[in-house]
């Protein structure tokens, strides 16, 4: 690693920001966090924060918000973030963005994140991981196992879920080598499953019964805003499970393998030692 300054980490306490911090912090890396509750005040919608959070820095991690307004918000931010001196950037983007068929809003906006990225002027790499195993653990689908229902528009999809302690891995790596500049990386755990073999592979874990419900895109939209979801980031939700849905994600990817050199963590695995933390057993 080259750089001087300490790393930004830009969505520091969500669930990859997180780790990367954690990761950073064991190496004796210097970083410093950025958010709406960080030290350093950040908010993707006040751009008055956004030169105060690139003040000095050379190398940033991205982990933009949901939603295409948050997507283009992050493509502004990087623009100018690069037209003041931020050097070098890690995007966290998705996998399949760019891929035929992928018509969605959420993913043309991650398109021209993407493209930002890359017409910065600064140097960039960009990773691309499947669907989180820990939105079952950490996010909104926590509610939904915690309930015995997983009420999702994912057909019998598969997505090749990943923990995401091999992106924070995988993240950190790459930031900390310069030789992955200019590079895309697609992610994936070792194997696809639908919502059904996950709901199963949850029921016999966590010893509560969960079933997969599949409910009609439509349906799943209005009750996420029913939860209180944003109707635009509902929306986004939904075209992201339209890609599981329509069978575009039953692939692997090798990324894990070829960056850190070992394959990505199952997901019984995960579900096993996350079953202990009691995180299910509320």
């Amino acid at each position: 690693m080259t750089t001087t300054t300490p790393i930004l980490i830009i969505g520091g306490k969500g669930k990859t920001g997180r780790r990367v911090a954690e990761q950073l912090d064991a190496r004796g890396v210097p970083y410093q966090l950025a958010s709406r509750s960080s030290e350093q005040r950040f908010d993707w919608y006040d751009e008055t924060t956004w030169s105060p959070t690139v003040a000095g820095i050379d190398t940033a991690y991205l982990a933009p918000p949901v939603g295409p307004t948050g997507l283009t918000r992050a493509g502004e931010f990087i623009k100018q973030a690069a037209a003041e001196g931020l050097r070098r950037v890690v995007l966290l983007s998705g996998r399949g963005v760019g891929s035929p068929g992928r018509d969605f809003a959420v993913y043309e906006s991650s398109v021209e994140l993407e493209n930002a990225v890359r017409d910065s002027g600064a140097d960039w790499t960009i990773v691309r991981p499947a669907w989180f195993a820990q939105n079952f653990s950490e996010d909104f689908l926590l509610d939904y196992v915690l309930g015995g229902e997983i009420r999702v528009a994912a057909g019998n999809g598969g997505e090749a879920w990943i923990d995401t302690n091999d992106i924070g891995d995988v993240m950190t790596a790459v930031l900390l080598d310069e030789r992955h500049t200019g590079e895309a990386y697609s992610l994936s755990g070792p194997r696809t499953l639908t919502m059904a073999e996950v709901a199963a592979e949850l029921s016999a874990v966590s010893g509560r019964p969960i079933r997969y419900v599949d409910l009609e895109q439509e349906q799943f939209v209005a009750e996420l805003v029913g939860y209180g979801q944003p109707l635009e980031d509902a929306e986004a939700v939904r075209d992201l499970f339209a890609v599981i849905r329509n069978h575009r994600s039953e692939y692997v990817s090798e990324g894990v393998q070829q960056i850190l050199g070992r394959a990505p963590r199952d997901f019984a695995d995960w579900a096993r030692e996350t079953a202990q933390t009691g995180v299910w057993s509320a």
